[in-house]
């Protein structure tokens, strides 16, 4: 879920970066594209990850 939540972000970032959307300082294309990574981080570190199939027994 965080990595779609980032890939929105990123793609958000882009249309600013891109179509040359005067923002306010609090969002920037830099910043959005920091809080994507900030998203990416946390879910490659375990964050968001849902349920793990450590407590399943056969």
């Amino acid at each position: 879920m965080l990595a779609i939540i980032a890939a929105v972000g990123f793609f958000i970032a882009f249309l600013i970066n891109a179509a040359e959307i005067s923002t306010n300082d609090t969002f920037t294309s830099t910043n959005i594209m920091l809080l994507g990574l900030t998203l990416l981080a946390l879910r490659l570190g375990g964050i968001g990850a849902g349920w793990s199939a450590r407590g399943r027994r056969r």
